[in-house]
Parts: structure tokens; sequence; C-alpha cells
């Protein structure tokens, strides 16, 4: 029975990077032995154990064989006469096919050290094609390494799109694998590597979409709004590494790579597009509702922090109550960030000032400031309550903003 350190701690490791989980694979080993050993059995579609101690996981080693379309069409075979470099061979890249002994010796059969260091992520074997999770690990491992792709793993994936394997992806783990790629530096590597392998119209076609549409002439013509969408998301997991933020400045813009035909003749203008898109795309991916919450009243409201001062007082605070700010001002936070992602996402402005954060943040505070006791005093009820309300926080947000105006004008002059 020989224990290797293997995948991820092993290339993370040789990266010069913290290694977060530490997966080894057991040799010449059966279930009988491990468990006489005192580790716990956890894999349910192949031997999975818990150390007794560290509680890492230690998987014997196993090969895989092809049965059924999608990832889990395979039957594996786990026994003591499997070898290392079985076991190594069907692993998905070269970077993750390398193993580390107990006294430190590297085994690397596939030569993925050279292609760490030439940074390229390349597949071990044609065995690649059989599973189309492979596809979006290798998007998220260019987003996380900025690393290219092998031509030839290229013309791989080209393979698994004429056979339709891409098709029988499930959505829990396509959300899973953009989950990852957006705790990335630049999640937008994720979509642009699919978009390189012709992938991104299958897995993304909301996304796809947005490449070659034109921006407002107004706001920097030069770059579309696909190349836009990435730079703001890529804004957005600077700002903030809140996925609901990251997913919600990647959904903000989708209706303008539709026309009114597309979809539902109800739905005019790109922002009402906008919203349609991103509740279909939530739909298809079973977003969790929080984050789905969040993109639907970002691709609706967005605009309003860039033309905050060309609003009136009741449109800011229907946007305020819109995001249900007074019970989840985190909520109305994370809109923030994700407008202001979508402000610094165009050249040159990726430092710039932008004061309509702070006073859209000074707008809920006076309306949140407005307490309800003296209204109640008055011995109103119902429904007068809540309008009375409504109307004191929009005369103290039309006081701040008279204000402001009035100090900035002064400034001017």
């Amino acid at each position: 029975m020989e224990c290797y350190l293997v995948g991820g701690g092993v290339r993370d490791q040789l990266l010069g990077l913290s290694v977060k989980d530490r997966d080894w694979v057991v040799v010449g080993a059966s279930p009988e032995q491990m468990l006489a050993q005192g580790y716990q059995a956890v894999g349910k579609d192949f031997p999975v154990f818990l150390h007794p101690k560290t509680h890492e996981e230690y998987a014997l080693a196993r090969t895989e064989r092809k049965t059924a379309p999608g990832y889990k069409g395979f039957a594996v075979y786990a026994a003591p006469d499997v070898t290392l470099e079985q076991d190594l061979a069907r692993r998905d890249l070269t970077i993750n096919a390398i193993a580390q002994t107990a006294e430190g010796a590297l085994i690397d059969p596939y030569h993925g050290q050279q292609d760490l260091k030439d940074k390229i992520l390349r597949h071990v074997s044609p065995a690649f094609t059989e599973d189309p999770v492979r596809v979006l690990r290798l998007a998220r491992f260019a987003a996380r390494f900025d690393f290219t792709i092998a031509p030839e793993t290229k013309a791989l994936i080209h393979t698994m799109i004429t056979q339709h394997e891409l098709e029988h992806l499930v959505p829990e783990r396509v959300w899973q694998e953009l989950s990852k790629a957006m705790q990335t530096e630049r999640p937008s590597r994720f979509f642009t590597t699919l978009k390189e392998v012709d992938a991104l119209a299958i897995l993304f076609p909301e996304v796809d979409r947005l490449f070659g549409v034109p921006q407002h002439p107004k706001w920097h013509p030069e770059i579309d709004t696909g190349l836009h969408v990435m730079m703001v998301i890529d804004q957005a997991a600077r700002l903030s590494h809140d996925n609901a933020v990251i997913f919600a400045a990647l959904c903000h813009d989708l209706g303008k790579g539709t026309t009114p035909e597309d979809i539902l003749p109800q739905h005019d203008g790109h922002e009402a597009r906008s919203i349609a898109l991103t509740e279909a795309l939530c739909q298809r991916l079973r977003v969790p509702n929080d984050v789905q919450s969040l993109a639907i009243k970002t691709a609706q409201y967005h605009t309003h922090v860039h033309l905050l001062f060309h609003l009136s007082a009741q449109e800011i605070e229907e946007v305020i109550g819109a995001l249900d700010a007074y019970r989840k001002p985190q909520q109305f936070e994370q809109f923030l960030l994700a407008g202001e992602a979508d402000f610094r996402g165009r050249p040159g402005y990726e430092e710039a000032d932008m004061p309509n954060i702070d006073v859209f943040r000074q707008c809920y505070q006076v309306c949140k400031d407005i307490s309800v006791q003296p209204i109640l005093d008055q011995g109103l009820t119902g429904k007068a309550i809540s309008e009375t309300l409504r109307q004191q926080r929009i005369e103290a947000i039309d006081k701040l903003m008279h204000n402001i105006k009035q100090e900035y004008k002064t400034k001017q002059h």
C-alpha cells in the first residue's frame, strides 16, 4: 500500500501558491484494508476514504471507462492492481497529473511540470473528451492561472462540441464551475476562454451574443458590449469577492445582445430585455435566490447609479425601496458595488472618481434615519402610514440633493 499526493495540491505547490486542500491516491490497497486501518468510507461512485486523523481524502487508484453521455456516464474500476500511472492517465490536464511521494519525489509521466513552466493547459489523453465538465474546468484554470490552451486540446474540445457532449452538462455543475471562476482575479478569462474554443455560445449564449454589439457612441465606441461586460466583471472581482456582485455585473447588460423580436414583444428596451434574460439564465443554472434577486435588480436599475443627479427624489426613493434596502442593507451595498464596477468597466475609468456612489448612500441614510414613531403618534393607520413615511423620505432626499447640487455650484464658482 503506497500513498501519493496528487492533483491540485502538487500543482499549487509547484506554482508557489498556498495549498488549501490535499488529495491522496492509494495504490495497492483494497477497501477492506482501508477500513481496517481506521479510514472512513465516504465515496459513493468510487472508493474514497477520510484519514482517521487528518480527515484528508484518500482515493483508491482507479481507471474509468466511458459508458454513456455526460459526466456521470462512467464505469469505474478500483483495485490493488491499478498502477499510479494508470490513475494519473484518467486526469484532465497534465498540470493536474503530477504525483508526489511522501519523501517529496515527483512522478510526472505526462510532463505536467513543463506545461506549468510554459503556462499551457494540455489534456492528458483523448479521454478528455469523455467528460464535458473538463471544458469548464479548463476555462476556470485559464482564469485562475492566466494560462493558454494547447492547440491539440482546442481540437479535442471542438470534437466534444460536434458530438454534443456539452449539452449533457447539468445546471449544478455549470454553476459550481462559474462560482469558482468568479473567485479568480480575472473572471473574464473564464468567458473569453470558452469563446476561444467555441463553447460560450452553447453554455452562455446570452453572454456570447454581446460580443460584436456596439456600445453607445458616448460610452467608448472602441469596445463592444462583450468586452465592456468582461471589463465590468473584472472590476467587480477587484471591488468584491462576493459572487452575487460579480454575477450581477455579468448580467447587467444582457439585453443589449438582443432585439425586441428575439424575446417576448412586451420586453421593450434593453433594460427590460436584460431582466428577462437574467431571469431565464438564473432559472437555467438554478442560481441561488439571493444572487438571482440582486442580478435582476441590477439589470433593472444599474443606469440609475450613473444618472443619479438627473433623477427625481421620487425615482431615487423608488430604487432604494425596490432593493428592499431597509430590510436588506447588504443588498443595497451589493447593488452599489455592481454599479461602480459598471462605471469602471471602460478604458480610462478604472481609477476615476465616482461621487454618485457616496451620494446614493447618503440618500439611503437620510431615508433610514426617518422614524415611523412620529407618524404613528399622529394616529395614522394602515396604508396611510407607509404613504406618509414614503413622502417624508422623498422630501428628505429632495432636500439632500438640493444641498449637494448647491454645494457643487458654489465650488464651481
